[in-house]
C-alpha cells in the first residue's frame, strides 16, 4: 500500500485545531490540488472563498452552531459557481445561455466540480498532516452566508471546510460494508449489508473515547429523513439562477 492510499484510508474529521494559521505554502498545495481535479467539459465551475476575517468567521460560526468554523487554520467556502461564463456573454449570447445556466444538468455539474476540486484539496492537506472537516451547516441558512460573501448572481455556496494543524485524534469512523454500496451490473437491495454495519456503529459509538451513545447507522438516517430540515434551500437555490428548469 503506497502513502496515498494510506493517507485516504486513515481520514477522519477533526473539529479541534491548534491556533496555528495555514503557511502560504499549504495555502498554495491546498489549492492547486483543488485546481487539478477533474472538471466536466473544463468547466472549472466552482469558486473558493478563503475567509479570514474574524468577524465573518464568528457568524459563520453561529449560523452553522459550531465552534471550530471560527477557530481553526483557515476557513473555506465552496460554491458552485456559473457566472464567470455568464459575465463573458453579451446580453444576447446570455439571453441564448439561460436555458443551460438553470438547467438541473448545469446545477449538477457545478456541484460535483466544487466536490471533486473540494476532496482533492482535502487530501493534500491530510498529506501535509492537517486535518479537515467539511461543514454541510452552512445550509442552515443559505441566504445569510450568500449575502455574507457577497456571491453575485450563478453563484451559490454548498458547503465549507475547516483545516488546520490538529488538536485530538479522534478515532476513525466505520463506513459501511462495500457489499452495501457496490453492485456490479444493477441495483441490489442491501438490507443485510446495513443491518451488519448497525451493530458494528453501535458498538462503535459505546465503545469510542467521547460522546458516547446508543445508536445506529439506521436509526440516525430515520430521524434525518423524518424531519424537514433546510426547506429554504431550493428557493435560494433557484433565486440565485440554479435548477429552475
Amino acid at each position: 500500500m503506497n502513502q496515498t492510499i494510506e493517507t485516504i484510508l486513515n481520514h477522519r474529521s477533526i473539529r479541534k485545531f491548534k491556533d496555528i494559521p495555514l503557511t502560504d505554502e499549504q495555502l498554495d498545495t491546498m489549492l492547486s490540488a483543488a485546481q487539478q481535479a477533474s472538471t466536466s467539459s473544463y468547466m472549472m465551475a466552482y469558486s473558493i472563498i478563503g475567509v479570514t476575517d474574524p468577524e465573518k468567521k464568528e457568524k459563520l460560526a453561529e449560523i452553522t452552531g459550531q465552534k471550530y468554523v471560527k477557530d481553526n487554520g483557515h476557513l473555506f467556502i465552496y460554491c458552485a459557481d456559473l457566472h464567470r461564463p455568464a459575465m463573458m456573454a453579451s446580453d444576447e449570447e446570455y439571453e441564448q445561455m439561460l436555458a443551460n445556466l438553470e438547467n438541473s444538468e448545469h446545477f449538477l455539474v457545478s456541484s460535483v466540480d466544487a466536490a471533486l476540486a473540494a476532496q482533492n484539496a482535502a487530501i493534500a492537506a491530510e498529506s501535509m498532516d492537517l486535518g479537515i472537516c467539511y461543514i454541510g451547516s452552512i445550509r442552515n441558512n443559505l441566504s445569510q452566508v450568500d449575502e455574507l460573501l457577497s456571491l453575485p448572481k450563478h453563484v451559490i455556496p454548498l458547503f465549507g471546510m475547516v483545516t488546520g494543524v490538529p488538536d485530538h485524534q479522534p478515532e476513525r469512523k466505520p463506513r459501511l460494508p462495500q457489499k452495501g454500496i457496490y453492485f456490479e451490473n444493477e441495483y441490489k437491495e442491501s438490507t443485510q449489508a446495513v443491518e451488519i454495519f448497525d451493530a458494528r456503529i453501535k458498538e462503535y459509538y459505546q465503545s469510542r473515547s467521547s460522546n458516547n451513545r446508543i445508536d445506529s447507522w439506521t436509526d440516525q438516517m430515520l430521524r434525518r429523513f423524518t424531519t424537514p430540515m433546510r426547506m429554504d434551500v431550493t428557493d435560494l437555490v433557484q433565486k440565485k439562477g440554479f435548477n429552475k428548469r
